[in-house]
């Protein structure tokens, strides 16, 4: 929401917003802007005659109170992906999609459209190198890439947010059941992305994962005027730690790596490719994209050690990022974290679809801190329901940051590699910092 602020704000608009609680880095970002609220909390005064339209986030439910005056006094009210719909009707759309992968696909087809001079709007869920906020949106842009999410609009939209959009390009880089707080079955779940395929525009196209079966399955139902392209793998080695693409007899040099990321990869170049971006163009640019913030990055490194971060919390993806960072130093150890922090990785019934998913670690620890599970009101877990679930043999469980700040120290060794993920944050733990004690023990 502060990235469609600032955007908005560029542009030219009076932008006003409030909210309970601000951090960082959206109070600083918001303060550099002049945007941020002089007071937090709700205030249904800032709503008036002269507001030409109020943007409503998850955060604010049905009984907010400057929601609730917005709609006394007939503001038209949008859902953020509404939002941008309506910014971005008479362009063509291209939405990202996936249970996993879709940050960095929107994040790569960014980066190469940019290095080709092209103007288009974007929104996507990380910090991506070159783009100084999240949310783009020229006037005079004849393409919108969105990273499609398939959680819900609004507290008064129910609706999955990509299903809003209605592409004119429609990505999924494959589907795993998630969000179960509100797609309780593994069935509700992939209904939605059949939603998303049957949203896409007419003479649209879809592009998706050939190796998803699932994807397979809703790509031999689509409507007839909508265009199928599958992506695979791409040929690819690793040279002395460098991933080199090969393709048209040419050679790419990465500076990202993992198969996980050359599928996405694969996916990003099926969308240029269709934008009017050429092979050539493409991976000439390509080659020199870091990645987006905490999707498999390094954070630290001395030749003998290196700390990755990621923001992996899916089982899928779980098994992609431990068997990536494996395969780019096959010699070293890898002690691998996950923090247990979305309320599908804290329900009991689902924690089940973590089995096997840490098995090529050679350290596996999981962290969850009970104050969380409070938080999202769940039942307690113990460490002997983590152990069970993981199926992962002398797997150690933390419910302090301190002491698993301490236990990591303590373990590491030269030659090793770690690998923190989580979509939150290990409760505040200061993960550079650990870095740089691991590095000056060696």
């Amino acid at each position: 929401m502060h990235n469609l602020a600032i955007a908005l704000h560029k542009k030219g608009h009076v932008v006003s917003g409030s909210d309970d609680e601000i951090n960082e880095p959206s109070r600083s970002r918001l303060a550099g802007c002049g945007l941020l609220p002089s007071r937090p909390g709700w205030h249904p005064g800032k709503i008036t005659g002269s507001t030409d339209c109020v943007i409503v986030g998850m955060h604010a439910g049905k009984d907010n109170p400057e929601l609730i005056e917005a709609q006394k006094l007939g503001i038209r009210i949008f859902s953020y992906p509404e939002y941008l719909y309506d910014q971005t009707k008479n362009k063509t759309r291209v939405v990202i999609s996936g249970s996993h992968g879709k940050t960095t696909i929107t994040s790569m087809i960014m980066h190469v459209l940019k290095q080709a001079g092209r103007r288009f709007d974007f929104m996507v869920g990380s910090v991506v190198e070159g783009f100084d906020i999240m949310v783009g949106l020229d006037d005079d842009a004849p393409t919108a890439v969105f990273e499609g999410d398939e959680y819900l609009a609004s507290p008064v939209d129910p609706r999955p947010k990509f299903l809003i959009y209605r592409p004119h390009i429609g990505l999924i880089s494959g589907v795993a059941w998630d969000h179960v707080n509100v797609f309780p079955t593994r069935e509700i779940y992939k209904e939605q992305f059949e939603k998303f395929i049957d949203h896409i525009e007419p003479e649209g196209t879809l592009v998706y994962f050939e190796d998803d079966d699932e994807l397979v399955r809703m790509a031999g139902k689509v409507r007839q005027d909508i265009v199928k392209i599958p992506y695979g793998q791409l040929q690819y080695d690793v040279v002395r730690g460098t991933t080199v693409v090969r393709i048209n007899g040419e050679s790419y040099p990465l500076k990202i790596f993992g198969a996980h990321n050359i599928e996405n990869l694969s996916g990003a170049r099926e969308v240029c490719n269709l934008l009017g971006i050429s092979d050539e163009q493409f991976f000439s640019a390509v080659c020199s994209f870091t990645g987006s913030g905490k999707r498999l990055q390094e954070l630290a490194s001395n030749g003998h050690n290196s700390i990755y971060v990621d923001f992996a919390h899916s089982p899928s993806k779980l098994v992609a990022t431990i068997n990536a960072v494996k395969s780019l130093y096959p010699g070293r150890e890898l002690i691998a974290c996950f923090e247990l922090h979305t309320y599908s990785s804290l329900t009991g019934e689902y924690l089940e679809e973590y089995a096997g998913t840490m098995d090529a670690a050679d350290t596996a620890i999981v962290y969850y801190h009970p104050d969380t599970l409070k938080h999202k009101k769940l039942k307690p877990l113990t460490g002997d329901d983590v152990r069970r679930a993981f199926k992962k043999a002398g797997l150690e469980v933390f419910t302090s940051a301190n002491s698993l700040h301490e236990h990591i120290l303590s373990v590491s060794r030269e030659g090793q590699n770690l690998l923190m993920m989580s979509s939150g944050n290990f409760s505040g733990m200061d993960i550079e910092k650990l870095a740089a004690e691991i590095l000056n023990k060696q």
